[in-house]
């Protein structure tokens, strides 16, 4: 654990309190071990086969999009994630070329700049540029009641608030999480849950959240990100409007 919070720039107890490997560490700790994210992580990267049926080549796909954004979401990116993020292809679809912008901005990058920036975006010398939550969206204020409906709502998930965790949980990186976890069918919950949740906590917001960040005085890096994330929200959004 010494060594592999060593390779990560993080403390040993950060690594010792971690009951698995968070998805925004996954890549660095496949480049750090050598062990596969599949290994790592089954239900962010692996299509699961479990009693509730196989998930599809659409969801898996769908799957790992969410996963992306709220690993570039929680932090900002080190220079292993971002020399992967160099290797992304794309087709010519909107989802596709949002790709290939994103892996020409890693490749233009430093982990010292998308770290600088990530600051100015997300922290700052008081507050940041944004505030990617989900009750500041909605009402102009943090802790108000969508963050206490999303928490009745996660407890039925059997998501619970990780001790000395400050964030609240209406962060976009964690509802991204989630709907990881809702995809590849890691929470007990109905086949059509991650319909729901997004309908419910992240369709009234998180499309101008993404919009904001493409945006936003500070980015750079994370504009291509914010494009990422506001194309990749409105194919969900007119997937979700078809009929089941």
């Amino acid at each position: 654990m010494s060594e592999l919070a060593r390779r990560l720039g993080i403390s040993q107890p950060s690594v010792s309190n971690w009951n698995r490997v968070p998805a925004e560490r996954v890549l660095e700790v496949e480049a750090a071990t050598g062990v596969e994210r599949i290994v790592l992580r089954p239900d962010l990267f692996r299509v699961m086969q479990q009693t509730a049926g196989d998930i599809s080549e659409t969801d898996s796909a769908r799957a790992q999009e969410y996963a992306l954004l709220a690993a570039l979401l929680a932090r900002a990116p080190d220079t292993d994630l971002l020399a992967r993020l160099a290797q992304l292809r794309g087709d010519a679809s909107p989802l596709g070329l949002a790709h290939a912008d994103l892996a020409e901005a890693a490749s233009d990058a430093t982990a010292e700049k998308v770290e600088r920036e990530y600051f100015n975006l997300f922290i700052g010398v008081g507050r940041g540029e944004l505030l990617p939550y989900g009750s500041y969206y909605l009402t102009g204020f943090l802790h108000e009641r969508p963050l206490a409906r999303l928490r009745q709502d996660l407890v039925e998930l059997g998501v619970e608030r990780a001790e000395g965790v400050a964030e609240p949980e209406d962060h976009a990186a964690l509802l991204c999480e989630v709907m990881t976890g809702l995809i590849n069918r890691k929470f007990p919950a109905p086949g059509d849950a991650d319909r729901e949740f997004f309908d419910k906590h992240m369709r009234p917001w998180v499309g101008r959240f993404f919009e904001d960040l493409e945006r936003a005085e500070a980015a750079s890096f994370y504009r291509r990100v914010g494009r990422l994330g506001r194309v990749f929200v409105e194919i969900e959004m007119e997937a979700f409007a078809l009929p089941s």
